[in-house]
């Protein structure tokens, strides 16, 4: 199978419909184990704070190992390591069914993260591959809406299915779609993408990177302790090994220049690392604020959840077209804008909220998401040569996964600091309403703090025209 250039020979709508069908799966699976979260605590007898772990082992696993497995991509060719990612995940799907346990289904998640980094690792590099610039936001607003539409139907599918077959019946579901999601690719996605093909990997760099980051997010998982700090700070110290050495190694995992020269690439993943934490955690909290505070059904909060990625899914194509005319930064910022009023009016619910409030403030949410994520992957998609595509898009990756683990870490610690470690019942409801409160108050703030850094990268269209991005 040999190399493509920028989809010659290759029918780019297949290549997206690929695309697209196996970024809908991972979402989909997230948000759907999310509703399912209260029904496996009672299944197993185990806190909220244990209950994150189902989440964050997940996400942990796929931080770790999505930069490495996006420079594996450069080197070996992307559509080997996507389908190689597409085939781990369906078995471990179904695996997942056969849990016995809340510590053998953690395990399992994280195996399940694994091999979604070579999902996300390479998906959007490919479709970036292929399509030319001037329809990139289009082509990526289709991956991103495809997206919103797995977490758009994961709370309603996972409600129905963990109401009416049980929880493991979410990942019987999953892997029928990941069976599909193989056939399609070994069916109709042709051709290889490999830029950096005889380039050497740096496995020294993608360890330290890897143990570093597993240190400071498992740190930051144990805090309030003692121990939790020395976590951080032993995480923080192999982390800087990895910088120090990514800058001095032949062919780096990880391109340090990206960061230093190319500022537009900066600051759009640093918008990318706070949106995601400022936001991530609205669907864990609220799926437990509508069953336990609410008293209502897997399936009815399904439903009220949906209202925030159907907007989604539907104002993201349409955020994706807007980005190819306007600024990214003058679209993403707006969107940011309208996710922290959102977070900031969560903040106010309480047990007697109706529900029409809820959903008001969910499709605020929902559309401020969607402004945000098209532009701004188009705009570090769009800052970086075609050679760099697979780290490009490993790194936006990254930085969901860094955000999204810092946003469960820190509604974890909230509740467990107001709450405490310990099952809810009616009696912890009050407290952990004041956790509720908190955490969407913290988040909002962080969402202020991004608008900023989204303001600042630059033009990326500008850029473009003089040529600065070398293909």
């Amino acid at each position: 199978m040999t190399d493509q250039p920028a989809g010659i020979g290759v029918d780019r709508r297949v290549v997206l419909f690929v695309a697209a069908t196996a970024s809908f799966l991972t979402p989909f699976m997230a948000t759907s184990i999310n509703i399912a979260l209260p029904s496996i605590g009672r299944e197993f007898h185990i806190d909220a704070v244990t209950l994150s772990w189902i989440t964050t082992a997940y996400l942990l696993a796929a931080a770790m190992l999505l930069v490495p497995f996006g420079r594996v991509a450069d080197i070996r060719g992307r559509r080997k390591v996507f389908l190689t990612g597409m085939v781990g995940y369906t078995a471990v799907s179904f695996l997942c069914t056969l849990s016995s346990s809340e510590t053998m289904l953690i395990a399992l998640r994280a195996l399940q993260g694994a091999t979604d980094a070579m999902i996300f690792g390479t998906a959007t590099a490919i479709v970036t591959s292929v399509y030319p610039a001037e329809q990139r936001g289009r082509a990526l607003g289709v991956v991103v809406a495809s997206v919103y539409s797995g977490s758009a139907l994961g709370p309603f599918v996972g409600g129905f299915l963990t109401q009416a077959l049980g929880w493991r019946s979410i990942f019987w579901f999953t892997t029928l779609l990941g069976m599909l999601a193989v056939a399609l690719t070994l069916w109709k996605m042709q051709g290889e993408w490999a830029e950096s093909r005889g380039q050497k990997m740096d496995v020294i760099g993608s360890v330290l990177y890897g143990l570093g980051l597993l240190g400071v997010m498992y740190g930051f998982r144990m805090l309030p302790s003692l121990n939790g700090a020395w976590f951080i700070i032993g995480g923080a110290a192999v982390l800087a090994l990895f910088v120090l050495r990514e800058n001095r190694a032949a062919f780096p995992v990880l391109d340090m220049t990206l960061f230093r020269r190319n500022m537009v690439f900066a600051l759009s993943n640093l918008s990318a690392l706070i949106n995601y934490a400022a936001t991530y955690a609205l669907s864990f909290l609220l799926s437990l604020y509508l069953q336990y505070i609410k008293g209502l059904s897997p399936r009815t909060a399904g439903l009220i959840m949906l209202a925030q990625p159907v907007m989604m899914a539907v104002f993201s194509p349409l955020a994706g077209r807007l980005s190819d005319r306007v600024e990214p930064r003058i679209v993403a910022s707006a969107g940011m804008a309208m996710s922290a009023a959102g977070l900031f009016l969560t903040a106010f619910l309480n047990d007697q909220s109706p529900v029409a409030t809820i959903v008001a403030i969910l499709v605020l949410c929902g559309l401020g998401f969607a402004l945000f994520s098209s532009p701004n992957t188009s705009a570090i998609m769009g800052s970086v040569p075609r050679r760099q595509y697979g780290v490009a898009s490993a790194t936006t990756g990254i930085m969901r996964l860094i955000g999204q683990m810092l946003s469960m870490g820190i509604a974890a610690l909230i509740i467990a600091l107001y709450v405490g470690e310990v099952e809810i019942t009616p009696l912890q409801h009050p407290a952990f309403l004041l956790a509720f409160r908190a955490g969407f108050f913290l988040f909002a703030g962080l969402c202020c703090a991004g608008i900023l850094a989204s303001l600042a990268r630059g033009n990326v269209h500008d850029a473009a025209s003089e040529g600065t991005v070398q293909e």
